[in-house]
């Protein structure tokens, strides 16, 4: 004859949950940090693009008034 073992119903103990939501929230606070360093990292991206079109443009009206001065120059 074969033993039948008792089965036990499945029961939540309070440590288990204390961990399971501990696990959740950190999950929940990562999530959002990582929304948050993309957020940063397409501000960065933008204000990259701002600086070098600041510094295309100074070397540009630099560039022009050099040449102006060279037009001047010359009869």
């Amino acid at each position: 004859m074969s033993e039948m073992r008792p089965k036990y119903e499945a029961f939540a103990c309070a440590p288990g949950l204390r961990l399971e939501a501990h696990e959740r929230v950190s999950k929940l606070q990562f999530d959002a940090l990582d929304q948050r360093f993309q957020r940063l990292e397409m501000l960065m991206e933008r204000l990259e693009r701002r600086l070098w079109l600041t510094v295309y443009g100074v070397a540009g009206v630099i560039l022009a008034e050099a040449f102006q001065g060279f037009l001047n120059a010359a009869p």
